[in-house]
């Protein structure tokens, strides 16, 4: 397996001109980059993903459409593609990809794993299925789309299995409340 190195990052987000192993960087508790990009199909359907059960922070769980650090070098549009081709084996544009925002979050998980990042938040309307895609099988154990008021209720509910990424949920909900949920 090929070492991954991140740019490290200062507290308002800016590349300090350094970088690190990845292992260190959660180690260490250093700033950062990664991008979330959330899937939703024409009929309002949100694809979730399905954790493996080896990933090192929080397996078997519900998550993100896709998800992933940048790479030393990356920036985040070319971050957010690559991600989309590793994970669901989609071809993307740039022009495919709305920015959303950026968002500055902490985590510890353990002692010696500490997510200190700065996301940035795109959505990717398609119309591609289920069967139009490919997942990684060492990072994903299933993939779904979720009809969006679904979605909603699973947030609203706290659903057990579902990651809890609040902030963005809410951002999601104030997108597409007007389109999905009347």
């Amino acid at each position: 397996m090929t070492k991954e190195y991140f740019d490290l990052l200062n507290e308002n987000g800016e590349r300090i001109g350094k970088t690190k192993l990845r292992s260190e960087v959660h180690r260490d508790g250093d700033w950062h980059k990664a991008v979330h990009i959330w899937i939703i199909n024409n009929k309002g359907d949100i694809l979730l993903q399905r954790r493996c059960a080896t990933k090192d922070s929080n397996p078997n769980m519900l998550d993100i459409s896709s998800a992933g650090h940048l790479s030393a070098g990356d920036d985040s549009l070319t971050g957010a593609i690559r991600e989309l081709k590793e994970e669901l084996n989609l071809d993307v544009n740039k022009e495919d990809l709305e920015y959303i925002k950026t968002l500055k979050r902490s985590s510890k998980y353990t002692e010696t794993f500490i997510n200190n990042e700065f996301d940035d938040l795109y959505i990717l309307r398609t119309d591609k299925k289920l069967e139009d895609m490919e997942y990684q099988k060492e990072e994903i154990s299933e993939i779904m789309y979720v009809p969006y008021k679904e979605f909603k209720k699973m947030v609203q509910n706290k659903q057990p299995d579902l990651l809890g990424h609040d902030e963005e949920f809410e951002i999601l909900f104030n997108l597409f409340d007007n389109e999905y949920d009347k």
